[in-house]
């Protein structure tokens, strides 16, 4: 049937990818379409193993059209000096601040990334900046994600002397998003401050269903775990 590939002859698949590089190319560079852009650098990434000129495309699309999911990839090159680029956790940095702040598909991964990076303090000057921390988490937690729920949590247990005052009653609130999320550690924690009435009145039952969800979700993790290695 025209148009169809036939994935066992080498040669056709040879000239498919080929054909579809040069298609990118062409959406990138002549149409200037940013998804265009993000599909070359995936293509020379994923396909062609070329990380230098992925890592080109990546800078191209950020820089000139501001492309969320190329900025954070980019960001994400910069920590491990992937492609030849910078190792940097400070230009990894900003330029997963621009992914947060373009929105798209990557947005609340790149937000957590500021976040974590903040809370480190390696790409703030040494000394972790939890204002900004917060900030981001929060930006990651309020898109759906969970991790940035639970550091939130922590943050809240555990509060600083630069200003961050310990509050329960937010942990608890931060720990019970993460478990809805299908985080098994906020569960674990919320589980705990109902038992403990930290941050709310002692309740057993919330507690023990959040305990019983917290080894649900640890099973699911063994079982996916199980299913990966096999």
């Amino acid at each position: 049937m025209a148009g169809l590939i036939n994935f066992e002859d080498e040669k056709e698949v040879k000239e498919f990818l080929d054909n579809l590089g040069v298609e990118y190319s062409f959406q990138c560079y002549k149409e200037k379409d940013p998804e265009g852009c993000q599909r070359l650098a995936d293509y020379l990434e994923g396909v062609k193993k070329n990380f230098e000129g992925s890592a080109q495309v990546l800078k191209h699309n950020c820089d000139t059209n501001g492309h969320g999911e190329s900025c954070y990839k980019l960001g994400a090159y910069h920590v491990t000096g992937k492609g030849g680029v910078t190792e940097c956790l400070k230009t990894a940095y900003s330029y997963f601040m621009r992914s947060c702040k373009a929105g798209g598909k990557k947005s609340t991964d790149a937000c957590h990334n500021v976040g974590l990076l903040a809370h480190d303090g390696r790409a703030t000057g040494g000394e972790p900046d939890l204002s900004a921390a917060r900030e981001y988490y929060e930006k990651a937690c309020a898109g759906g994600f969970a991790p940035s729920c639970f550091n939130l949590s922590a943050l809240f247990i555990e509060g600083n002397s630069k200003g961050l005052s310990p509050n329960m009653t937010q942990a608890l609130q931060y720990a019970n998003r993460a478990c809805e999320l299908g985080h098994v550690w906020g569960c674990a924690n919320a589980s705990r401050m109902y038992r403990l009435g930290d941050g709310t009145e002692k309740d057993e039952k919330k507690a023990e269903d959040l305990k019983n969800r917290a080894r649900e979700l640890h099973g699911l993790e063994r079982e996916r775990q199980l299913k990966f290695g096999e």
